[in-house]
């Protein structure tokens, strides 16, 4: 992934070492259960799935990763921005580059599972039915297999129900 500049943000791949500042980031996310929590080594491991924003002095203001599920679907996972940099620019502009990086995947859908509708909508996401089925029954049937917990939210299993009251899933088209 290309590095962009906008303004004083910068958005660039995470590395290994913005681990801990995203912890810091997230942290009073998931006090408020805004954002499931993650287990340190369950972050290492995504590091390569995550893009971070960054300021003039390269301290992550922001995170999100893009998660690939299945052939041409993916996830926008653990999308956040520091308290301070809200409502400028940073979440739009993180979300914009983790779509371009779902492109490079080939990913034609980008599922999200969220309280932060409006934003999402902004971006062409739009929210899925409780009992919409969204992919075909064989894809079904193998994603019943995977141990991820973010499959079964996409899948809208009953185990994950009591852990996703309130947010809304969501799927936008990449390509028509």
């Amino acid at each position: 992934m290309t590095e962009t500049e906008v303004g004083a943000v910068r958005v660039r791949a995470a590395r290994t070492r913005d681990v801990t500042a995203m912890v810091e980031l997230m942290e009073p996310l998931v006090a408020r259960r805004i954002l499931r929590g993650m287990d340190l080594v369950e972050l290492y491991g995504a590091v390569p799935e995550f893009l971070v924003a960054v300021d003039r002095e390269d301290r992550v203001i922001g995170y999100g990763a893009v998660h690939v599920m299945w052939e041409q679907l993916g996830e926008v996972r653990t999308l956040g921005v520091s308290e301070g940099w809200l409502g400028r620019g940073v979440g739009h502009r993180l979300l914009e580059a983790l779509e371009h990086r779902a492109g490079e995947l080939g990913l034609d859908q980008l599922f999200c599972l969220t309280f932060e509708v409006d934003f999402f909508e902004r971006h062409g996401f739009e929210a899925v039915g409780e009992d919409e089925r969204l992919v075909a029954a064989d894809v079904y049937a193998e994603l019943l297999r995977s141990h991820d917990e973010g499959v079964a939210e996409f899948l809208d299993l009953a185990r994950v129900k009591p852990n996703t009251l309130g947010n809304t899933r969501m799927l936008k088209r990449l390509r028509p």
